[in-house]
């Protein structure tokens, strides 16, 4: 039983149950608009350049506010900077139901939502991811984070189905109204929280402040190369701006189809996280994390083969089941190394490197794929991939070497 997942931190703390429900419900919403976006750029325009970017679009707030939203979350009530953010966030996605509604078509318009709407949404993310220590005992923190991750990967599972069911049926605005109860789900889970002011604020606003994250990832080789083996697996071969493209190829552009291919990478992280007790309590995590990300890489690589749905569905799977592991992986690492007045700083380079770097991926996969095509852009990204975690594994030593203390596991 070791295997399951531990759920002992619904159990031990309020906070984090209520926190956890809110935060879970929002992902449900917003990968049922990530659908949606998808689909009304691809039927406005029908070529992957927009969808490639849809994904700069998103990627440039991520690491822009990202950084800057750490230095928040170092510096004034993490609640406060959370609730601030979201409030934002769900105006947003009430302009994005109207467009919905008026039929306006503009892809310029749709960008520009998409962009305020990852504006607020990335300035609270760092944290958001620095809530945990927070309000949770260090003994169940790590199967905290396996819960939150978890519960992304039910949303991405569950997400795209449903949100390809609801446009086919109801339409888009309905299907972004969803997001608009999902984010109002996640404020009550906000509210519950305790107040979370910053143990040591500096408040001063300079650059050095600013990127204060980068400075100590720096400095810490095994996070450095964690975050390079992470940034370049998804920068050189994500696979949503493609799916769009093969799904037109091969399964009839079938926005029922685009949903399965969406949810197939979930569904192995949602099997792999029902098990992380197998991965959670290995010490030899920098190990872990690079053979997490060749299977990634070789998977979806893979991808440029024509092998039908099922295989297609098998290889997005098992991607997804080594991706789930290698979030666990980094994120044990960085927060058990990181000092609480750097952790908003720390986690914003997780941000950047977590979630803008697959939508810099996005932007690649997107433009390469409509100058080159869907194979040699798959082909291509895989290739140089893998020599990049090659390269990390001999320069960077310590991310191999890397083992958890015994009493942390």
């Amino acid at each position: 039983m070791r295997s399951i997942i531990d759920l002992s931190p619904l159990r031990v703390s309020r906070s984090f149950r209520l926190f956890w429900a809110g935060t879970s419900a929002q992902s449900l919403a917003r990968q049922m608009t990530n659908v949606a976006v998808l689909f009304q750029i691809w039927d406005m325009t029908g070529d992957a350049f927009w969808v490639g970017v849809l994904a700069l679009v998103t990627a440039v707030p991520m690491i822009v506010l990202g950084m800057i939203g750490g230095w928040l979350a170092d510096n004034f009530d993490r609640r406060v900077v959370i609730s601030v953010t979201t409030l934002g966030a769900v105006i947003a996605s009430l302009v994005l139901v109207l467009q919905a509604f008026l039929e306006l078509n503009s892809i310029a318009l749709l960008l520009a939502i998409v962009f305020v709407q990852t504006c607020f949404t990335s300035a609270g993310g760092p944290a958001r991811r620095s809530v945990l220590p927070r309000i949770l005992p260090d003994r169940v923190l790590s199967a905290g984070y396996a819960l939150t991750q978890l519960s992304f990967q039910v949303a991405m599972l569950l997400g795209p189905v449903l949100g390809g069911v609801l446009i086919a049926t109801f339409g888009l605005g309905v299907t972004y109204g969803v997001e608009v109860v999902g984010f109002t789900l996640a404020l009550l889970g906000i509210w519950s929280l305790p107040s979370i002011p910053p143990e040591i604020s500096v408040r001063k606003f300079n650059l050095q402040s600013v990127f204060a994250g980068i400075a100590e990832v720096r400095k810490r080789p095994v996070l450095l190369g964690s975050f390079l083996i992470d940034a370049f697996a998804t920068i050189l071969v994500m696979p949503i701006a493609v799916l769009p493209l093969l799904n037109a190829e091969r399964f009839l552009n079938s926005p029922d189809m685009l949903g399965v291919l969406l949810s197939s990478i979930a569904l192995g992280g949602v099997v792999a996280g029902a098990f992380s007790g197998l991965y959670s309590r290995v010490r030899r995590m920098g190990i872990l994390q690079i053979v997490s990300a060749v299977v990634w890489i070789a998977c979806l690589g893979a991808l440029a083969l024509p092998v039908g749905l099922a295989g297609t569905v098998a290889l997005l799977a098992l991607a997804g089941a080594a991706d789930m592991v290698a979030v666990v992986t980094r994120g044990t690492m960085i927060q058990l190394s990181t000092p609480d007045e750097l952790r908003g700083r720390v986690s914003a380079v997780e941000q950047v490197v977590g979630v803008a770097g697959p939508e810099l991926g996005n932007f690649r996969g997107g433009v390469s794929a409509s100058l080159l095509g869907l194979g040699p852009s798959i082909i291509g990204g895989a290739l140089a991939a893998l020599a990049v975690v090659a390269c990390t594994y001999f320069a960077i030593p310590a991310v191999r070497d890397y083992k958890l203390e015994s009493d942390s596991v």
